[in-house]
């Protein structure tokens, strides 16, 4: 059971009710805009800039946050700190690099401090102790355990729950291409969700809206239901459930004109099942969409001479998901994304299918079947994924080739900075106490969700 769950709810409540327009209370840390980079000049993302980050702010009532001294320990405020709860020891992957040593968790189910010394990077996964690293953040989930996030009901609860056992400790629930009613039952649920949260899931943040802004010429696996733009509609699905993230494509009329649109207004917009010329790739950016949905999936492919969406990505993209499954797209891929875009983060598109058996399953209105690792429709294409965030580490650093705390970035730092949470995705005081505990061969032992542990069914 998670023991500091006071004032949680409190908390997202008054994240969800902000005053101002649609998406208002997002706008202040939202990521800057192509734009506003002049020309899209990419800079490298915070961690590979200066190899540090900034620590959060300490939570209310906190003294500080702990400091780093000369020799690299992390030690507490020996008087007057704020009490701890519970303390964790490993090798603890922080903004700095590798600390061995102890992660002191607060009442307030934020990082008290973190003591110890710095690490070379070629002891990290050494025998002897656990590996802690920050909580992993998915902002594109489907679903998990037999359940769809399109059903509403308890779905995004256990979704939330699943992904949790497998390290996840934020998500966005992400939809799929529908009928306005189906959008209303599944996100009414989810709103109340994100307002009071729940014991032993990760943290709902809100909605990923997938669809149905997109061109109805590359649906995938989504229903076809797709269409323009509509401010009235967001606006109604907003004041259901927080809208975090949308996807559309920039090519369907009204949709590039409705980027500025939606970005002034605090939502964050990524490219994504479109059939958009490299050209308009670039204009959607200058626009301010900030990133793209399943970089290479859905999408039209490099060629050298038409480079299409994936080269206005590469190009361009200070963000971009991808899924690192192995089956939606080419490890080599992956790695000349890698080296193009500063902030590629990871995300699993997991469906109902993820932790079952083969067979049958919904993926929104559609029926998908589950078959030697994949998901996919009737027809063979690829339906969403069976992967979790645990797995697409050890695909990242033992397939891929990435350094771990690279790969931890990826999995974590970048969705949370890409969504403007300077508390989450990174271990620090001052942050939440979201940790995964891992063993050396990067397999989940242990999960903490703002202090609060997590079952692990598997690693009993």
């Amino acid at each position: 059971m998670r023991e500091h769950r006071s004032g949680r709810g409190a908390r997202a409540a008054a994240g969800h009710r902000g005053a101002g327009g649609i998406g208002a209370r997002h706008r202040s840390a939202r990521p800057a805009a192509a734009g506003d980079r002049g020309q899209h000049r990419r800079a490298p993302c915070a961690p590979h800039a200066s190899g540090r980050a900034q620590s959060p702010r300490p939570g209310p009532g906190r003294r500080g946050g702990g400091r780093t001294d000369a020799g690299g320990a992390c030690p507490a405020e020996r008087d007057g700190r704020s009490p701890v709860t519970r303390t964790l020891k490993g090798r603890i992957v922080t903004p700095a690099g590798v600390v061995d040593g102890s992660l002191l968790i607060a009442p307030d189910g934020r990082i008290a401090a973190i003591e110890g010394r710095h690490l070379p990077a070629e002891r990290v996964r050494e025998p002897g102790a656990p590996l802690l690293l920050p909580g992993f953040i998915d902002l594109h989930v489907h679903g998990a355990g037999g359940r769809d996030i399109m059903e509403g009901g308890d779905a995004a609860l256990q979704v939330a729950r699943r992904h949790a056992q497998h390290g996840t400790t934020a998500l966005l629930a992400t939809t799929m291409t529908a009928p306005i009613e189906d959008l209303r039952t599944s996100l009414a649920p989810v709103g109340e969700l994100c307002r009071s949260g729940a014991a032993g899931a990760a943290r709902v943040l809100g909605i990923h809206l997938e669809g149905p802004y997109i061109n109805a010429a590359k649906l995938g696996a989504q229903p076809p239901y797709a269409r323009p733009v509509s401010l009235d509609e967001l606006k109604e699905l907003h004041e259901l459930a927080p809208v975090r993230l949308l996807t559309l494509a920039p090519e369907v009329p009204g949709n590039m004109e409705a980027i500025p649109l939606l970005t002034a207004a605090g939502f964050r917009v990524q490219i994504g099942h479109t059939s958009g010329t490299y050209e308009q790739g670039v204009q959607a950016l200058e626009q301010g969409a900030l990133g793209f949905t399943h970089l290479f999936n859905a999408m039209t492919p490099l060629q050298h001479r038409m480079p299409g969406m994936v080269g206005a990505a590469l190009a361009h993209a200070q963000y971009a998901e991808v899924i690192p499954d192995l089956l939606h797209v080419h490890p080599g891929a992956i790695r000349a994304a890698l080296r193009s875009i500063p902030c590629l983060y990871c995300v699993t598109d997991s469906t109902a299918a993820t932790g079952m058996p083969d067979g049958e399953y919904r993926l929104g209105r559609q029926a998908v079947t589950k078959c030697l690792g994949g998901v996919r429709l009737a027809d063979g294409t690829l339906a969403g994924s069976t992967l979790t965030m645990d797995r697409a580490l050890r695909n990242l650093v033992d397939v891929v080739g990435v350094e771990l705390q690279d790969a931890a970035r990826r999995v974590s730092t970048f969705a949370a900075e890409f969504l403007g949470l300077a508390d989450r995705g990174r271990l620090a005081p001052g942050a939440w106490a979201d940790v995964v505990v891992l063993d050396r061969d990067l397999r989940v032992q242990e999960v903490f969700v703002e202090g609060g542990s997590i079952d692990v069914p598997h690693a009993r």
